[in-house]
């Protein structure tokens, strides 16, 4: 920075470079910490950085460990998560983690590097188009060709990530841009975007119109997905269960949005969902879809889901997701904690409160049976650790407040199934893209965004080989995340499916030749633990939570062991299969 003078409208300007000014803008909309992976075209921006003590900077050691650790902080914090990158690999590698963010409306501001404005177009060395290659993966996007914009298009990319429908904004600068002298003068407040309405309208009438359902159905059932979490919501949808006593299913990514504990809480539905929870969907006369899309894996065969509901309403904030997947008779368009914080007043409002009818009573008394009669439950052993146990004893441990994160596959299923899950944003997950690799950088993530929060990463032996790299984050700053490794040896997810839905014709799932777990987070500087007993496991864990920095705890557990309740592709949801339970 060189000179100030005062702007006209009497704001002090600053002659700076593109970059300084990306550095400034970022810390105006209150970023704490940027991930990223330096390279050619980036290289101004990360100069820049070397002059700027209040801008803090997590190198990590893979572009898709920085993406996914912006997520993580931004899936555990509700603030827009940043990462950067340079032009070509560097961008490309950020594509898997833009699009786990872009499925599960995660916000963020994906910064790329590009190759100088007089070579876009001619193949130089490191480009990509960027742009078009994410286009169907963001939801918004910039070529920065001046960088007098960079300011109001930084602010503008927090805005439009961080409102409505959240989700992933690119801005792609090239590097002469970066370079470029500009004034720069700090941007505030938010003009009108056309075409974005950041927060539509609640239909009031709309709403009365879902109370008159409620009061004249027999078995309503609500589903809450990960729109209550990303709304900060939690609080009004206990309110709304309190006060109208409809019992709640949650989809993977809604499950910390409503806690396990209360008394109306199902668990989780879909594909490997609890008995009660599917067995309500599908005798409910009145479905209730709270901030859920009505995805596959929540569904399932969709002409043989709710086959009993004479109505179906669905509250979202995207007026795209209404209809989409099943056929809506109350559609209501607007951010859920707004909806169900105007359901909540004009329920106080009323004369008289719900009637908790015999009926109704007679529906919950039948869900109850359900639980009672088909729990979550496996075969344990005194010989071996199932994974089960492990995640029952890590419940127990943490007493369900820990910030737990998971990878994809076998173990992902047996956290939503067998952890219980107290406040919101403590269950990090990729949902829609299913993206292995996620779980441990996310965790990273939730450590910086959540200092003094316990953070747990459950991983599988396959997915933690994906980011493994990442450990160096872990020991370099200290971050006390506890790393848990659930180790069977194959891809048990594919092995299960193989199983039961191919004829056991096993195909690629062995995973022989995986690092001995302890040994590579020794190698990083990281505490390593293994468990092959039930008693190994208690103690080791034990020991890990009353370890101050990063533990890793690699539990051995049957090649296998299934995840049950599962619900075949092309079944409804009760047509379940239950195992040795059956």
């Amino acid at each position: 920075m060189t000179t100030h003078h005062d702007a006209p409208s009497g704001k002090p300007e600053q002659q700076m470079t593109g970059s300084e000014a990306l550095l400034h803008a970022l810390l105006a909309e209150g970023v704490e910490t940027v991930f990223g992976y330096p390279g050619g075209s980036a290289l101004y921006i990360y100069d820049a950085m070397a002059g700027n003590s209040e801008f803090k900077h997590i190198l990590t050691r893979h572009e898709q460990g920085a993406v996914h650790a912006a997520d993580g902080y931004a899936r555990s914090t509700g603030k827009v998560g940043v990462c950067i990158a340079t032009s070509g690999p560097g961008a490309t590698n950020l594509i898997t983690g833009i699009a786990t963010a872009y499925m599960d409306s995660i916000p963020l501001v994906v910064i790329t590097a590009n190759v100088p404005t007089t070579l876009i177009g001619t193949d130089a060395f490191q480009e990509a188009d960027i742009i078009s290659m994410t286009m169907p993966i963001t939801k918004h996007s910039y070529s920065v060709r001046d960088a007098a914009d960079i300011p109001r298009i930084v602010h503008e990319a927090f805005y439009i990530a961080g409102t409505g429908r959240k989700g992933p904004v690119l801005i792609d600068i090239p590097k002469d841009v970066s370079n470029a002298s500009m004034s720069y003068e700090p941007v505030s407040g938010q003009q009108p975007i056309r075409g974005y309405d950041a927060n539509p309208k609640v239909d009031a009438s709309l709403v009365d119109q879902l109370l008159q359902a409620i009061a004249e159905s027999e078995r309503p059932l609500i589903i809450a997905g990960a729109g209550v979490v990303h709304s900060d919501a939690s609080e009004e949808l206990i309110r709304f269960v309190n006060e109208t006593h409809i019992p709640v299913a949650s989809t993977l990514l809604g499950l910390s949005g409503f806690p396990s504990a209360h008394p109306h809480s199902l668990g989780m539905a879909g594909h490997h969902g609890n008995y009660a929870a599917n067995m309500a969907i599908q005798n409910a006369d009145l479905i209730i879809s709270i901030g859920s899309r009505f995805d596959d894996r929540l569904t399932m065969r969709v002409s043989g889901f709710a086959p009993n509901a004479r109505r179906i309403a669905h509250l979202d904030i995207d007026p795209a997701e209404i209809g989409k997947n099943v056929k809506t008779d109350i559609g209501i368009v607007g951010d859920i904690k707004e909806v169900l914080a105007h359901a909540n007043m004009r329920i106080a409002e009323a004369a008289s409160k719900p009637d908790l009818s015999a009926v109704r009573r007679g529906w919950l008394e039948q869900l109850d049976r359900f639980k009672e009669e088909h729990p979550l439950r496996y075969d344990d052993s005194d010989t071996v650790i199932k994974p089960q146990f492990v995640l029952e004893m890590i419940h127990e441990q943490t007493q369900g407040n820990a910030i737990v994160t998971t990878d994809v596959g076998q173990h992902q299923m047996w956290v939503a199934q067998f952890y219980k899950f107290n406040h919101p944003r403590s269950l990090l997950s990729s949902g829609g893209l299913g993206t292995m690799g996620f779980g441990f950088p996310a965790a990273i993530g939730a450590q910086i965004g959540n200092p003094d929060r316990l953070v747990v990463s459950v991983n599988g032996d396959g997915g933690m080989q994906m980011c493994a790299q990442e450990l160096a984050i872990c020991a370099l700053h200290e971050l006390p995340v506890k790393i848990v490794v659930l180790n069977n040896r194959v891809l048990g997810m594919v092995r299960q499916q193989q199983e039961i839905m191919y004829d056991r014709h096993y195909s690629q799932i062995d995973l022989a030749g995986s690092p001995d777990f302890v040994k590579l987070a020794e190698a990083y500087g990281i505490k390593g633990l293994r468990a092959s007993s039930k008693e190994e496991a208690v103690r080791v864990w034990k020991e890990a939570l009353q370890t101050a920095g990063p533990v890793l705890v690699e539990f051995e557990i049957p090649t296998d062991e299934n995840v049950y309740p599962m619900v075949l592709a092309g079944s409804a949801l009760n047509e379940m299969i239950l195992g040795e339970f059956e």
